[in-house]
């Protein structure tokens, strides 16, 4: 070029000579303009390109776009950042070379349609190395977004010579097992994997019968759609391979390939089909330290077909499933070898020497996923940052610091290991340092999410015990025990320990946190222990104190201890959702330690502390909720309840317990159930609005103070706790305090016991300022509650849809508590919409006061349903009572007649007794009565005080003979309090216009009910209709006549049932339907039974639908 553009300057320059020569006799003549031959739009000579390059200043433009098929071998330039828009074919003949540190992106219109394949013959050289991988990526960022890289050769597979592959019908095979296709080292391929279809995919790298004569090492394939890497037979071996998060598999191989993959890291964050996945015949290839990590649980190894392989170092961490046969008729694990013995799911992989470090350079997450096993005899820091799998048992020796920062999480990996041998051991002399927060605490926990299925976290001091110096521990064999009662094993700060307690035998088992001897020097604070099978924590002597410890649902002892220990545990809290042993459990000798503010609470009953031998303890401040038994010696014999000291004085098995401080909110750092189960006890000054998603404990009484306002919304649950005394648990509502529940039809406020038994609390108490016969600011016959006034328009509130159950708590003969007591309620309160029920007195009393009330269903209540007294005045209007078992009445009224009004009041009995019964001068207006099943409908207790005829009912003076049948209220009017009905409806006769049953009502079928032409009789799911016992079977059917429908609704959970109620065959006759569609008989036929007319000549005639219907002892 050089010596071009020299001959043309000195052409140049004789011209120039002419010129001047020539034009000498003008020297005011400036010549022609010189030309810029750089923008003249011509490559001119010396110019590499138009106007660019060469002898212009300017470079040329490089074209970076790869797509189509190279002509001619071709080298790419790392300094461009090429463009893959469509798919780049490198045929037979031609080398596509790519150096250290190129980039290519895919950015093709057509996922499918853009990739890089190598034809048969063709060749690819990748030259990148650990510092400039090469890298090939997609332009969107997203998984599956291109095709990868397809490599096709002449190697051998079952597909035969000349296959055509799946993808691009690109063709491949041959018999060439050393064929080569090139040389790939240090390739990065990410978001490789479009989907052609279903049953046809690209992979991260796809090599279909390559032969061994080429060269793989050093390939990242991560964020994948399909697979990683996927070989189609072929004899090629490839080495030092990292998967990351391919959403199939990460290798697979099928159509016979025979080769060796050495060294392959496999990481899933994400969901994934398999590490591994077989398929095909058996050509037994070959893998040498696979480790794969899964933090996600999923399968490892697959196998399909008659598959198999030969593994030599094999390490699989988080897995479910380490190595499944998918066709185990055609498989077996005889075929799968590893580390020299038939493949086992059941067994423990940990052999890979891989060493994953050496993927630093393919920028993965895997230097982020570390595996904890083994022992450590020097200092290590965790990183938060990192995730941490615990694969066996991980031993801080002697002299050595494990430092774990906040926010650090350590999964137990139950797939390497089982249960009693996964945890982690501070040996003695070795220490802990868990440095974790309130917003960032430290979480060890277990990939099974099962209670019970790894050790926790265990810890060996020196300090005394009564097992002596260099005792064993009953797990692990470890030592424990010395003199130095103040010995260091470090400090814990904000802890959680998840789903720990793994069971060696019934005498053996670890916990969530057990301290052998550990000593005084060791700080720990701020732990939580949940979901354990065994004690949450256990002291086995020792003199360390702890604080802050919320203990949820271990299944033994939240905490134990044994050996003596005599140190102190201040501020706990224990909660018990499930089934479990007790709160505390003390055994052996009594070294006295101390409790300071422990606060226990059960949903379920059960033992709060339990003292064995000769234990004992001192205890200041402890509130104990929902426990049947308080305090327990198990041992009577050797121990004393004077050797348990609460709050400065002898325990008792039945003290009551409420002196903690401690609350749940003092742990709100712990995603607990804590948040979600409330103790509701002492006085309320200030508003309280209660949050339904939440369980409230009523540990005593709960009393709502003048001025404050108690509110309960719609689906809030209140249980009074079955270990505290009936008469000292229930809700008032103060004179002058209010309450406001805001249940619905479908989510009532329900306010029930835990023990499920009536009489086993004393219900709501309402206190208000309206008149009562007995004066200005009485006192109840319960709890001392001060009630009474001159204001009748007093408010205490609203109440809608409330359930209250098992209440009733009786204090003497004289004095008993009521589901609902009103003590002189104004008629400014708003009551409806209440259901009481399975109480042991009555279900409302009304005490004086001017209170209405509407919408009562009072069932089962032993004592009366209704009752007032001291000169109510107020209404009630519809209320429906039933009585299943014994009581005294349905109503009882006592006292001076002020005149109460009912309106529209059922009540049922099937066990007889008394309606209503009024004593002394009492009285009402009743209009609406219906009573079914009584001995005695009204009656006058004290006859020389009242008279029938202050008893009006519809208008006229109660008779005692007369039978009531006039109310409109019904059990339908109650379903949403479970109310079940007592009410059963004939069937009428005849179905003349449309009829929608109701599921609710019991239906009776006493002879034939027609439905006729023009009507549809519609019966919803879970309807019942029972023929009856006494009909004759061959005059009880149902038929639907000509014209006529009927429309089934049942389904699959409530079908409609169609019986008789003497369950034998044949009595009764079932459903007919009669239609007008065409028959042999003709138009309109008699039928045999009952002389139907049916047929016609539309055969697309609807008698309407039947869905879900079940017919029994019909014909």
């Amino acid at each position: 070029m050089k010596t071009r553009i020299l001959k043309f300057s000195m052409i140049f320059l004789s011209s120039l000579t002419l010129v001047v020569t020539s034009c000498k006799r003008d020297d005011n003549d400036p010549g022609p303009e010189p030309v810029d031959l750089c923008t003249n739009g011509v490559q001119d000579p010396g110019e590499e390109g138009i106007d660019c390059g060469g002898t212009c200043s300017n470079a040329c433009p490089v074209n970076n776009t790869l797509v189509g098929e190279l002509e001619e071998n071709t080298t790419l330039d790392a300094t461009v950042s090429y463009q893959l828009t469509g798919v780049l074919s490198v045929p037979s003949g031609v080398t596509l070379t790519i150096p250290a540190g190129t980039t290519i992106t895919a950015n093709g219109a057509d996922n499918t349609q853009n990739y890089l394949v190598v034809q048969q013959g063709g060749t690819l050289n990748i030259q990148g190395n650990a510092g400039n991988p090469v890298v090939m990526t997609s332009a969107s960022g997203q998984p599956g977004s291109w095709g990868g890289v397809v490599i096709a050769g002449n190697a051998s597979t079952t597909e035969g010579s000349n296959a055509t592959a799946e993808v691009g019908g690109i063709v491949y095979g041959g018999s060439t097992d050393n064929d080569n296709s090139g040389s790939i080292n240090y390739l990065v391929i990410e978001y490789a994997g479009a989907q052609i279809n279903s049953e046809s995919q690209f992979n991260g790298l796809s090599l279909y019968a390559v032969g061994s004569g080429t060269s793989i090492e050093n390939v990242a394939i991560v964020n994948g759609t399909d697979d990683g890497v996927e070989f189609f037979g072929g004899s090629v071996s490839a080495s030092n391979f990292y998967l990351e998060n391919n959403e199939d598999d990460a290798i697979d191989w099928t159509e016979g390939w025979n080769g060796t993959l050495d060294g392959a890291y496999v990481l899933n964050t994400a969901d994934f089909s398999t590490a591994v996945e077989a398929d095909g015949v058996n050509n037994n290839p070959t893998l040498n330290n696979l480790t794969a990590v899964s933090t996600v649980g999923g399968t490892a190894l697959q196998f399909k077909k008659a598959s198999g392989a030969t593994v030599a170092g094999l390490t699989l961490t988080g897995f479910d499933t380490k190595v499944e046969l998918k066709d185990p008729d055609q498989g077996s694990f005889t075929n799968i070898q590893i580390d020299g013995a038939d493949a086992d799911d059941s067994a423990s992989y940990a052999t890979s020497t891989l060493d994953t470090n050496q993927f630093a350079w393919a920028g993965g997450n895997s230097s982020n996923v570390v595996v904890l096993s083994g022992s450590t005899s020097s200092n290590v820091t965790l990183d938060a940052t990192k995730t941490y799998f615990l694969s066996g048992t991980y031993s801080v020796e002697s002299g050595a610091t494990l430092t774990i920062p906040a926010g650090t999480t350590i999964t137990a990996d139950l797939e390497t290991g089982d249960a009693v041998s996964t945890y982690v051991v501070i040996q003695k002399g070795g220490m802990i340092d868990v440095q974790g927060t309130a917003s960032n605490p430290v979480i060890m926990t277990s990939n099974a999410n099962t209670p019970g299925s790894w050790g926790g976290l265990v810890i060996a001091g020196d300090a005394s015990t009564t097992e002596g110096v260099d005792a064993t521990a009953e797990v692990g064999g470890i030592i424990y025990g010395g003199s130095n009662d103040n010995d260091d094993s470090g400090s814990i700060d904000y802890l959680v320990i998840e789903y720990a307690g793994a069971q060696i035998n019934s005498e053996s088992q670890f916990n969530g946190l057990s301290l052998y001897a550990v000593g005084d020097a060791t700080s720990i604070s701020n732990v939580a222990i949940l979901n354990g099978t065994d004690d949450g924590v256990e002291f086995f002597g020792g003199t360390v104190d702890a604080s802050n410890f919320y203990l949820e649902n271990n299944e033994d002892d939240a905490i134990d201890w044994t050996e003596g220990w005599n140190g102190a545990l201040s501020a706990a809290y224990v909660l018990h959702t499930a089934d479990f042993s007790t709160v505390v459990e003390a055994d052996g000798v009594n070294n006295n330690p101390t409790l300071e503010n422990v606060t226990a609470v059960s949903t379920v009953g059960g033992t709060a502390l339990q003292f064995k031998k000769s234990s004992g303890a001192t205890i200041n401040g402890l509130s104990l909720t929902g426990y049947n038994t308080q305090v327990q010696l198990k041992d009577p014999d050797q121990g004393s309840f004077d050797d348990i000291v609460i709050d400065g004085v002898s325990s008792s098995p039945d003290g009551a317990y409420l002196s903690s401080t401690t609350n749940g909110d003092d742990f709100a750092w712990i995603d607990g159930e804590q948040n979600n189960v409330n103790v509701l006890t002492g006085q309320l000054s200030s508003d309280l609005t209660l949050d339904s998603s939440k369980e409230y404990l009523l540990d005593g009484v709960l009393s709502v103070e003048a001025g404050a306002t108690l509110t309960i919304p719609a689906g809030t649950k209140i249980t009074a706790d079955s270990g505290a005394e009936s008469t000292a648990t229930y809700v008032v509502v103060q004179k002058g305090g209010a309450i406001d529940v805001q249940g619905t039809s479908n989510d009532p406020v329900l306010m029930t016991a835990a023990s499920a038994s009536p009489g086993s609390w004393g219900g709501l108490v309402i206190a208000g300022d309206a008149t009562t016969t007995e004066g200005v600011d009485a006192t109840a016959e319960v709890g001392g509650i001060i009630y009474g006034g001159s204001n009748d328009t007093d408010s205490s509130g609203a109440i809608d849809y409330l359930i209250i159950e098992y209440a009733g708590a009786q204090i003497n003969s004289e004095s008993q508590f009521n589901g609902l007591s009103l003590y002189a309620v104004g008629s400014g309160t708003s009551i409806s919409n209440v259901a009481i029920t399975k109480g042991t007195d009555d279900g409302v009393e009304f005490f004086g006061g001017t209170v209405n009330a509407s919408n009562f269903y009072l069932e089962n209540n032993e004592d009366d349903a209704i009752d007032w007294t001291e000169g109510w005045n107020g209404t009630l209007d519809g209320a429906y009572v039933v009585h299943t078992a014994d009581f005294s009445t349905a109503v009882e009224a006592d006292g001076v007649n002020n005149n109460p009004t009912l309106n529209n009041l059922t009540a049922i009995s099937t066990v007889g007794g008394t309606a209503l019964q009024f004593k002394k001068a009492s009285g009402a207006t009743i209009t609406g009565l219906s009573l079914s099943g009584y001995g005695t409908n009204v009656e006058l207790k004290d006859p020389s005080q009242g008279s029938f005829d202050d008893i009006v009912i519809d208008g006229a003076s109660s008779d005692p003979n007369a039978n009531y049948n006039s109310s409109s209220t019904g059990a339908s009017d109650f379903f949403w309090a479970g109310a079940e009905s007592t009410e059963t409806f004939v069937l009428p006769s005849t179905v003349s216009s449309d009829l929608t049953l109701d599921a609710n009502i019991a239906y009776l079928l006493e002879g034939v009910t027609s439905v006729e032409s023009g009507a549809t009789l519609t019966i919803p799911a879970g309807t019942r209709i029972s023929a009856a016992s006494g009909s004759e079977a061959t005059a009880t059917y149902i038929v639907v006549q000509k014209g006529g429908m009927i429309d089934i609704q049942g389904t699959a959970s409530q079908p409609v049932i169609m019986t008789a109620a003497a369950e034998t065959p044949g009595s009764w006759g079932g459903l007919v339907i009669a239609g007008d569609a065409s028959t042999t008989e003709g138009v309109n036929a008699t039928a045999e039974v009952g002389g139907i007319t049916y047929g016609g000549s539309n055969d697309t005639d609807s008698s309407g639908s039947i869905d879900y219907l079940v017919i029994e002892y019909a014909g």
